[in-house]
């Protein structure tokens, strides 16, 4: 090594011979961690609502020489997450790893004075309830062994600016992880628990709440309008957020628990 240079070492296989399931893997992020996870050595299991959409994910995974398997599963069920659990031990004999991804924005054109609790309660459902029900299974698999826990919330679980409800589960969410966090701690099981929160990525969820703003005709339009709330200049891709589920999946990550993983291209920062 030269004097005075500090030698390069890239390494790969991160989660070499780890299993991750994750949930809404079928597209956007989900599917990025998904695919990014198994090519860094993780056997995954990729669960959709859209059973076929988990597939094509497992699908790409395999064509390049990854391990994976897909389910089908609501994430609101919680007889299915036992299931899914189970499942996955009985494959892989291990959960290392689980990514609670899925999530819907409830956007509506409905003011919310005039909101129903029906349509309050299907976001909860979803972005809130749905990730309680995965740590809590997880924590059964996992305690024994140890874990990471990854819940993908929003920095629209950190300042407001987004339907009220979708604010609401995604700010549970952040509190949630850290309550996990420490009560994983207090109870000496070896579980780390973390939240991400991406800024706008540019997915079917993202492009579809054009839908929603009056102002708005065209997806080019939208885009440039989020581009100008990020310092960074451009909007977040699925691939920039996997790598940092990547990261906390993996053993850099080992002295973070109950920590905010901010990916938001300086969406915050202003």
């Amino acid at each position: 090594m030269v004097a005075g240079k500090f030698k390069l070492q890239i390494r790969m296989n991160r989660v070499e011979g780890k299993t991750a399931i994750i949930t809404g893997g079928g597209s956007g992020i989900g599917g990025a961690s998904s695919e990014l996870l198994a090519a860094e050595g993780a056997n995954v299991v990729v669960t959709d609502i859209r059973g076929e959409a988990a597939q094509k994910t497992c699908d790409t995974i395999q064509q390049r020489g990854g391990s994976a398997i897909s389910m089908q599963q609501d994430v609101t069920n919680q007889d299915r997450w036992g299931e899914v659990v189970s499942e996955t031990l009985s494959a892989f004999g291990a959960l290392d790893v689980l990514v609670n991804n899925a999530g819907i924005s409830g956007a509506s054109s409905v003011p919310l004075e005039e909101t129903e609790l029906d349509a309050w309660q299907g976001v909860m459902s979803i972005n809130l309830d749905s990730v309680f029900l995965g740590c809590r299974e997880a924590i059964k698999a996992m305690k024994g062994s140890g874990g990471s826990i990854i819940n993908v919330s929003s920095v629209m679980g950190m300042v407001g600016g987004a339907p009220a409800a979708y604010n609401a589960s995604k700010g549970g969410v952040r509190l949630l992880t850290k309550s996990i966090a420490v009560y994983c701690g207090t109870y000496g099981y070896d579980i780390r628990c973390n939240s991400v929160h991406p800024g706008y990525i540019w997915t079917p969820l993202v492009r579809n709440a054009i839908e929603f703003v009056d102002e708005i005709e065209t997806e080019d339009d939208l885009m440039q309008m989020l581009v100008e709330k990020h310092p960074i200049g451009r909007l977040g891709t699925p691939d920039d957020i996997a790598k940092g589920v990547l990261f906390l999946a993996s053993d850099d990550s080992a002295f973070m628990t109950g920590s905010e993983l901010v990916i938001d291209g300086g969406y915050t920062a202003i």
